[in-house]
């Protein structure tokens, strides 16, 4: 399996901004994030057509709870994507997962190799 790391999540006062970064060790044809709330299951935030640094910018998709507010972007000389958040809200309280799947980047479903996560906090 592909390793992925995630980094940048942290504390931050709501309205505020946070970028999160995927480092994956190897090819992934997609790359997602989702995030765990506390008390709910996991859900899909953003994913990417990556193909291994061949990033199709045009194939993205959202959850609905954070279209217009998140974006996610690759960049193919680090092999990491990136996760932008604007106007974080308490609600976004979360821990936030890299994933890695091969088929459908916009069928939640389809990823199965997950990272460590990484923790954002909006009070």
């Amino acid at each position: 399996h592909v390793q992925l790391v995630e980094s940048g999540g942290g504390s931050v006062q709501a309205g505020g901004s946070l970028r999160l970064a995927c480092a994956a060790s190897g090819y992934s044809y997609c790359l997602a994030w989702f995030r765990q709330r506390p008390g709910n299951e996991r859900e899909a935030v953003a994913g990417i057509v990556f193909a291994g640094g061949i990033i199709d910018d045009g194939h993205t998709y959202y959850g609905d709870s954070v279209k217009g507010r998140f974006t996610i972007a690759g960049d193919p000389a680090k092999n990491t994507v990136y996760l932008q958040m604007s106007n974080l809200q308490p609600e976004d309280t979360a821990m936030y997962y890299c994933a890695s799947g091969s088929l459908a980047c916009g069928r939640w479903s389809d990823y199965n190799n997950w990272g460590q996560g990484t923790q954002v906090t909006v009070s």
